[in-house]
């Protein structure tokens, strides 16, 4: 989900974990005693969340606030259990002998929330339309493996279909990728390959996308259940056919100011589930809520994005600065004083828990706190270009972020003696939006939100060059090679070992700063059951309200 974090789902393109949007100025409670309501299997559950990026489609959806809305409204091949694994859904078996070659048969009782089938051709024109320039989707990178894709997106193509996708049957299609991929199929299940009903291709993408029509587990409550910057009101699917059927009676997305509101909510009973505890109620949390208090591990992680296009920040002068930087900062101190445990210092570009992960990853030392170095680093970056003016941190100030972007800026002040700040904006839409059109005007806070569990998904769509999520516009053949290595193996240990390797270069690099990963803390309203899953979010269909 553009960290999605995303973001982000993961959470997404940049975040596929971590921002809150924002409602109100005023930071006023969005929930009141009217809205929601029930016991049992028609209770409306009660959630925080903040506006999406854009309108609710799969194939453009790269953020965790947009992501976890499509994911309750559309299921894919796939479903992914609370722990990651992945379980068939709309799909009644995908085989494949080499990872290169597929083939996916569905099932053929499923119906979108209009009522008509899901067939092979809403899943191959959906993804063909996310592959296609000319429709500029977000996530149009994870088709990138498929055959074909570079001749869509070859210049001034007149080709507007893979030739990797055939339609077989109403309920068969084939898939074939350029070369085998040992985390196609895991993938499947995410966002982006997600089935669009006929009527999508009729109404267009942004009509479809503010009132869309899903497959999933939850359907909006009316045509127009979303009010911008408001709230986002789903019901149950009655018709779901997949694996975890909700246990609730549909969820409300109430979009908050900052997560000191919505904390005040829960405790008030006005709202049912929190995913994230607001820095200010770390170390009091669990004495507050008791048993009701969340907490987990999670494939999530923080960054800090400092683009090649802002100045001093390119060629050796800004690898010299990205390193300085990395080194000035006390990750252990920030997650010791201001989250109170509840992150972890960076090791790499990925998250703690997922397979293959290391914390031994040559040059990883340029995440530790060396002073003395970043100071050396500086001045050499400055006898190639001379520092000048302030170094600018965006970041949402809806999103509880305030606290540890000013220690980092304190930190780069005492150790570089330069004038570092944050630049706070009112929504994480507003960062998100300045990334993905490449004019962000100085270095952003950015995560990423695992969509499944693999550490090239949380490097491929970030690092590799023209991919969705690459914000800070990194362009490293030899590390997109060894990535493509790493997909192409068919070993699983041999894969994590070349997915390292290419860490090992983007350590050098620093197209962003790694910061730390997360353990996060939720809670829920008395009477209510929830837990987190791998990647941080609540399980939602698993909610209960008593």
């Amino acid at each position: 989900m553009t960290s999605k974090f995303r973001g982000a789902r993961g959470m997404r393109a940049a975040v596929a974990v971590v921002a809150v949007g924002a409602l109100a100025l005023t930071g006023c409670s969005t929930a009141g005693s009217g809205d929601g309501g029930g016991t049992g299997s028609d209770a409306i559950i009660k959630a925080d969340g903040s506006e999406p990026q854009n309108g609710l489609v799969p194939t453009n959806t790269a953020e965790n606030e947009g992501g976890r809305v499509v994911d309750a409204l559309f299921t894919g091949l796939y479903a992914y259990k609370a722990d990651g694994t992945p379980e068939l859904a709309n799909a009644e078996s995908v085989d494949t002998k080499d990872n290169q070659n597929f083939t996916v048969h569905l099932k053929k009782d499923w119906k979108f929330t209009d009522g008509t089938p899901v067939k092979a051709e809403n899943y191959v024109k959906a993804w063909n339309f996310g592959a296609d320039p000319k429709n500029a989707q977000l996530q149009h990178d994870f088709f990138a493996p498929i055959d074909g894709y570079e001749a869509v997106n070859a210049p001034n193509s007149t080709v507007h279909e893979m030739s990797g996708l055939k339609v077989v049957d109403d309920y068969t299609f084939t898939v074939k990728l350029t070369q085998p991929n040992i985390d196609f199929k895991l993938g499947l299940g995410f966002t982006p390959f997600k089935p669009v009903p006929d009527v999508f291709f009729k109404e267009g993408a942004k009509e479809f996308g503010e009132h869309p029509v899903g497959n999933g587990q939850y359907k909006l409550s009316k045509p127009d259940a979303w009010q911008h910057s408001v709230r986002i009101d789903l019901v149950k699917n009655a018709d779901y056919k997949g694996p975890d059927a909700p246990k609730n009676g549909g969820l409300s997305f109430i979009f908050y100011s900052s997560f000191d509101t919505a904390y005040s909510d829960l405790q008030a009973g006005n709202l049912d589930v929190l995913w994230q505890i607001p820095q200010s109620a770390y170390g009091t949390f669990k004495k507050d809520l008791g048993d009701r208090a969340l907490t987990r591990s999670t494939a999530s992680d923080q960054q800090i994005t400092i683009p090649y296009y802002l100045p001093h920040f390119s060629g050796q002068e800004g690898k010299l600065r990205r390193q300085a930087i990395s080194l000035a900062i006390n990750r252990p101190e920030i997650t010791k004083t201001i989250f109170q445990g509840l992150r972890t210092p960076s090791k790499d570009f990925t998250a703690r828990g997922l397979p293959g992960w290391s914390d031994s990853i040559p040059g990883n030392d340029v995440l530790d706190f060396n002073p003395n170095k970043a100071k050396q680093l500086w001045a050499q970056a400055n006898a190639i270009s001379p520092w000048s003016g302030a170094l600018a941190f965006s970041y949402n100030s809806d999103g509880d972020h305030k606290a540890w972007i000013d220690a980092v800026s304190n930190q780069l002040k005492n150790t570089l003696g330069i004038d570092a700040h944050g630049a706070p904006t009112t929504e994480f839409k507003q960062i998100r939006d300045a990334a993905v059109k490449g004019v962000a005007k100085s270095p952003f806070r950015s995560g990423w939100q695992g969509d499944y569990p693999s550490m090239i998904e949380f490097l491929g769509p970030q690092y590799t060059k023209g991919a969705g999520s690459n914000d800070a516009r990194y362009d490293n053949p030899a590390f997109d090679a060894k990535l493509r290595d790493a997909e192409q193996s068919l070993d699983p240990q041999t894969s994590y070992k070349l997915t390292n390797e290419a860490q090992a270069m983007l350590l050098a690099d620093l197209p962003v700063i790694p910061l730390w990963d997360y353990t996060q803390a939720g809670g829920t309203a008395q009477g209510v059951k929830a837990e987190l899953t791998w990647n941080g979010l609540p399980d939602y269909p698993n909610v209960t309200k008593s």
